[in-house]
């Protein structure tokens, strides 16, 4: 508001362009440029999977080479979501243009990127290796600080025991910072093993087990959070009964946890879950028997065996299965093992937001059920739908008073919590493993650790 870029009926921003930056290429990155990334993502030829960032955006306009003005369709208080942060990379026009539409993606650029960072790409190969060279065109003084970039990398999910002794090596150290990242059960609330229309997982066919709100509320009960962080987590997990945890302003006071299989079997006997001679429950004719999912992992699966046991002993039959990474969270529409398709009973994963939450609660509302009609690509994979939730997070869409915006959100999370449509185990943090002798890194929760890369620098 200040700088007068910002209207104060939160419909328009104003972007002042730095003057001087260009592309890997040497080109002038301009105003163009920044009208072109909305128009190449809003065709829907393109399938951008950036267009949900461009729906509330009426226009964009270059009034000048280095001056950008973004116009939304109604007051936005997150108006920096578009452009800005991990969601936010920019696309060259020259190199793009003839590309725009159904020939997206035959743009040779799509593997080999051309940006305006600190690095330019020399050879990419795919799920293996990166190699690049110090860009000549880069925008700040005196950056970076080396000459070449390689780049190999895979998943850092070491125990907390393991993760210190490899530390007492002296040869490097992790590095940890918490978002929004939430490790969580969702549970499923149609019927995985029941076909409908030639779909499983449909809302047209409830649950028969966990439509009891009991049933749910005794699997919270059987999560014993605190020995899940203890014992596997550590410093990267931190017990929480909230599915939304930061920024800290959204926090909810009003949620608790509890892990008692006492508590938990007495809530069964109550319901009329009846155990059987082999110790498993029934209510008319339906046992307690479920399957659950996750993506393998030593860490996962080793929660999923601390659930089981204490499942087992409240009278719940526990089937435990494990998805490869590549099939779990692929898009694949016709790979029954997506955790969008959701074929199981639970299943466990970590789904990270950015800093305003809008787009992580997007998760529980109505219309964006997963399902057949949309390929399975709906955000919402549990097909929980509740009228108020739906109203509380289109209020939050436009609501400019912050204080009344965080009380909506929060109202939110309690009634995913209160209506046990997940089970939040830990709030999770981002750990990356660091060598001694780098120095000028900085752990960021809420965006890639390659955004200061251009101040990563050799130890003295």
């Amino acid at each position: 508001l200040k700088n007068g870029g910002l209207s104060r009926d939160g419909r328009s921003v104003t972007w002042r362009l730095k003057k001087g930056v260009a592309w890997h290429d040497g080109r002038p990155f301009t105003a163009e440029d920044v009208v072109f990334n909305w128009e190449f993502g809003m065709d829907p030829a393109a399938a951008s999977t950036g267009l949900g960032g461009y729906e509330d955006v009426a226009r964009v306009e270059g009034l000048d080479p280095h001056t950008a003005k973004v116009t939304f369709k109604a007051p936005t208080p997150f108006w920096p979501s578009v452009f800005c942060g991990l969601g936010g990379q920019l696309i060259p026009r020259h190199v793009f243009q003839a590309y725009r539409g159904a020939r997206a993606r035959e743009a040779p650029a799509n593997l080999h990127p051309i940006g305006t960072g600190p690095y330019r790409l020399v050879e990419f190969k795919p799920s293996e290796t990166l190699r690049a060279e110090i860009n000549p065109h880069y925008h700040v003084a005196n950056r970076p600080y080396f000459d070449r970039l390689d780049v190999k990398g895979d998943y850092l999910t070491l125990e907390e025991d393991v993760l210190r002794r490899v530390e007492q090596g002296g040869k490097g150290k992790a590095l940890v910072a918490f978002g929004s990242g939430i490790n969580h059960i969702q549970l499923n609330l149609a019927d995985p093993w029941a076909e409908v229309d030639g779909e499983r997982s449909s809302i047209k066919s409830p649950h028969p087990l966990l439509s009891d709100r009991a049933v749910r509320t005794a699997l919270s009960l059987l999560v014993d959070r605190a020995s899940l962080q203890e014992q596997i987590y550590g410093r990267v997990g931190r017990v929480t009964s909230n599915f939304l945890n930061a920024p800290s302003r959204f926090q909810s006071k009003n949620t608790s946890w509890e892990f008692s299989i006492d508590k938990a079997s007495r809530l069964l006997d109550g319901a009329g879950w009846k155990r059987g001679g082999d110790g498993v429950r029934a209510r008319d004719g339906s046992r307690l028997k479920m399957v659950f999912q996750t993506v393998t992992g030593a860490a996962t699966q080793k929660t999923q065996a601390i659930v089981k046991q204490a499942c087992g002993k409240a009278g719940i039959q526990m089937e435990l299965k494990a998805v490869v990474p590549s099939a779990y969270f692929s898009g694949d529409p016709a790979n029954p093992d997506t955790f969008s398709r959701f074929s199981a009973d639970l299943q466990m994963y970590t789904t990270f937001g950015g800093v305003d939450p809008q787009g992580l609660m997007a998760q529980f509302v109505s219309w964006e059920v997963a399902a057949k009609a949309n390929k399975w690509s709906g955000r919402n994979v549990t097909r929980w739908r509740n009228e108020e939730y739906d109203r509380l997070w289109r209020a939050a869409e436009t609501e400019l008073d912050p204080v009344k915006r965080a009380a909506t959100f929060i109202r939110m999370n309690d009634l995913v919590v209160q209506n046990v449509v997940v089970v939040p185990l830990l709030w999770r943090g981002v750990m990356h493993a660091v060598s001694s002798r780098l120095a000028g890194l900085e752990a960021n929760g809420w965006d890639s650790i390659f955004a200061g890369l251009p101040y990563w620098h050799r130890r003295a």
